[in-house]
């Protein structure tokens, strides 16, 4: 009973050390626990592995007298190699060349007892294996028995994986290999394979099983040859897929491979190609050292155990190869809230990113939700050291590379009301403050911190899709807030950002000056009706309502501004979302009467019914058409360069339809965002085939271009120098009370061009 009771107490000592494999204490309790004549197996043992390894040790570079005198001059390396007979049994069939390492004192000293008489030239050492001390290229073959997967624990992540696989691939000599034994796991093959996808051929092999081995489990054995750093191969495998069984293990191992090899496919095109550090470093976009003029690679750069976070990244070589830059490289941050703008996320706006950061070499890194609440100094110096190694020649080791950063402004931000909608997704109504520049905004007497209230689309990340100013400061707000900024220069509602922090507390809507337009595309807006301002006098001094329609609510800030300084007008906005016309009516003080409606329908078929109604009869009511006609609606996908108006809006068929819904002197008004030149070409291109005459504004500030059509050929001025009369009509037309806002839109009017037909 004794020995008995000793031999469990042993093994429950045993089953203890194995809760942490990253521990060199507990592995030197279990090698003591063991003894050096008690071999401790991972996986698979020499029968089932000998003939497949001793294959896979066949070096061509190496061969002599037919392979048979190679064996000695293998250099093999067994990291983790624990008191397993696997080197003992390596050394015997003839490969002496074999360096074992361990960070366990104990097993690295029972083992080189073990073999200092019978094995002499095997050596041993205490080393860890996440950070060798061999030089660069010292050995033919790296043989893993099980050492990934423990490093490669769940709990632990993939940092000392990382770490481990770094330093393989760095001693490996070319045409090595690194012959990896392993379970297979998803998590450890997820960072496996793309660790090894440039520059490597990788094969999986199956070792066969003990016919009286009870475990389910499979032992792989994955196969990463060093070859040239432009190979790009799909992994393969020497088992049949559908002799494997249906268990997860199985299973897991075939998707991971699928996986990676429709990767592996799909690089091979040419397409979307997106490299690591590692890959660019071991030539596989050939001399980074060098500019290459019109050089664009897209990477990662940073991993855990190198870096404190991960970036996704993009090189760019200034297209002209010009003596006039400031910087031979530079950084270029992009907020998350920024980074699916056009300017941003397009390779067209890059290249102009480019152009006007004055640098040869820009590295334009794009932050996400794991860089929140990070300073902009710990970002700089993370990154500092990896993009260093993608600088030009040209830099000088000690010369600093500037980061610049696209800011979003904000100096103080609340979330009012957060709601996710079935039809626009997640919408936010949030009041800031802005930093403090130069300038003034709209013209608008800054005696005082303004804020702003704003709603936002999640579904166009970065998109503030309406912006009013608040007259009233929520009490709470203010009482957070002392000595803030001033907002930028005229905004731009359609590209501002936002935030991301959540908090219910709504102000009264009341506060929001609906007479005062915050954003400068829609006093842009109105000064076009000079374009029809004649038009619009008539009508006036004969007593007729003048049916205006806004295709796009937001938060209702235009047809609430038309309805209040322009009195015949009657206003209709077409919301399609019935969540946005709530929050305009709860948060943005939009409210409805005999001469402002909403319909909440499809913008489109609105229009359709209009230009398809008849006349009817004076007891039925009578459909007009349509004097003036807005479009102003965001884009649910800004993928192609345009964040507004959506594609549906700009298609020939629809402008047909417009033309035919609208007045003999109707106005046809595009709020375009884009800042693709060939975008708005397009949009202008089909606006040419439909209306004979059209208009532009640019907002110098902006990205928002405003464009307006005439639906008769013979309305509107056709000689700006001659035509100050249409601007006093216009000025006398609105009933304007913030004199600084009247201003801005006869200033805006004089703006106003006309595009070539």
């Amino acid at each position: 009973m004794g020995k008995q009771k000793k031999a469990q107490q042993t093994e429950a000592d045993l089953l203890s050390t194995l809760e942490d494999f990253t521990s060199k204490e507990n592995w030197d309790k279990f090698f003591s626990i063991k003894g050096k004549d008690d071999p401790f197996e991972w996986y698979a043992e020499w029968p089932q592995l000998r003939d497949l390894l001793l294959t896979q040790l066949q070096f061509s570079s190496l061969h002599e007298n037919n392979g048979e005198s190679s064996k000695s001059d293998v250099q093999v390396l067994v990291p983790g190699c624990g008191n397993s007979r696997l080197s003992e049994q390596l050394y015997d069939a003839g490969f002496q060349c074999i360096t074992n390492i361990d960070f366990s004192k104990v097993v690295i000293g029972d083992m080189l007892k073990r073999n200092v008489r019978s094995r002499p030239f095997m050596r041993w050492r205490v080393m860890d294996m996440t950070s060798m001390q061999f030089a660069d290229k010292s050995f033919d073959a790296v043989l893993d028995k099980g050492g990934l997967d423990a490093l490669m624990e769940p709990e632990l992540g993939p940092v000392l994986g990382n770490q481990y696989v770094s330093e393989v691939k760095r001693v490996l000599k070319e045409g090595g290999k690194f012959i990896c034994l392993t379970l297979g796991e998803s998590h450890v093959l997820g960072m496996f394979f793309p660790k090894f996808r440039y520059g490597w051929k990788i094969s999986i092999h199956i070792l066969p099983q003990k016919q009286s081995k009870k475990s389910k489990l499979k032992t792989f054995m994955v196969v990463a040859e060093k070859a040239s750093p432009t190979t790009l191969q799909t992994i393969s495998t020497s088992f049949d897929h559908n002799a494997l069984d249906s268990g997860d293990q199985a299973k897991g191992v075939l998707e991971a491979l699928e996986t990676e090899n429709n990767i592996r496919t799909k690089c091979s095109s040419g397409n979307d190609l997106v490299y690591s550090l590692e890959d660019l470093k071991i030539g596989v976009k050939g001399d980074l050292s060098e500019l290459n003029p019109g050089q664009r690679v897209q990477l990662t750069l940073g991993e855990p155990g190198q870096s404190r976070f991960c970036y996704k990244s993009v090189l760019l070589d200034a297209q002209q190869n010009s003596e006039e830059f400031l910087y031979h490289c530079g950084v270029f941050l992009v907020p998350k809230t920024r980074a699916h703008e056009w300017l941003f996320s397009s390779e067209e706006g890059q290249w102009m990113v480019v152009e006007s950061s004055k640098s040869a070499r820009l590295i334009m890194v794009f932050l996400d939700a794991s860089h929140t609440g990070i300073s902009s100094e710990d970002i700089q110096k993370d990154l500092s050291p990896l993009v260093r190694q993608l600088a030009p020649s040209k830099i000088d080791d000690g010369a600093q590379i500037p980061f610049m950063a696209a800011s979003d402004g904000i100096k103080e931000r609340k979330i009012v009301h957060q709601v996710t909608s079935p039809l626009t997704g997640q919408i936010t109504v949030d009041d800031v403050i802005y930093e403090k520049v130069d300038g003034q905004l709209g013209q608008l007497s800054l005696s005082k911190d303004l804020v702003f209230r704003r709603l936002t689309f999640e579904r166009s990340e970065g998109l503030i899709q309406s912006e009013a100013l608040l007259s009233l400061i929520d009490e709470t707000f203010e009482k957070n807030v002392n000595e803030k900024g001033n907002k930028k220069s005229s905004s731009s509602s359609k590209s501002k950002k936002k935030g991301t922090q959540k908090r219910n507390d709504s102000s009264n809507y009341q506060n929001v000056d609906h007479g005062y337009l915050a954003s400068s595309y829609h006093s842009g807006i109105i000064s076009g009706f000079m374009l029809i301002s004649s038009y619009l006098e008539k009508m006036a001094s004969s007593g007729t309502t003048v049916r205006a329609v806004v295709i796009g609510l937001g938060a209702g800030l235009l047809p609430m501004f038309l309805h209040g300084c322009i009195p015949f007008l009657k206003v209709e906005a077409v919301e399609l979302d019935p969540v946005v016309v709530g929050l305009a009516k709860d948060y943005f003080g939009f409210t409805e009467d005999e001469h402002l409606k909403v319909h909440i329908t499809d913008g489109i078929k609105f229009v359709e019914d209009v230009a398809s109604a008849t006349t009817k009869t004076e007891n039925e009511g009578i459909i007009n058409k349509l004097d003036i006609l807005i479009v102003d609606v965001d884009s649910p996908d800004s993928s192609s360069g345009m964040t507004c108006p959506a594609a549906d809006f700009i298609e020939e068929s629809f402008l047909s339809t417009v033309k035919n819904s609208l007045s003999k002197e109707g106005l046809f008004v595009i709020n375009l965002v884009s800042r693709s030149p060939a975008v708005k070409e397009m949009v202008v291109s089909r606006m040419k085939v439909v209306f004979g005459k059209l208009f532009s504004l640019q907002l110098e500030e902006d990205v928002n271009e405003v464009i307006f059509a005439l639906n008769s050929e013979g309305s509107g001025p056709t000689d700006f120098d001659s035509s100050p009369e249409a601007y006093s009509k216009l000025k006398k037309l609105l009933n304007v009370k913030n004199p600084e806002m009247n201003t801005t839109i006869i200033d805006s009017a004089n703006k106003i061009k006309p595009l070539d037909t």
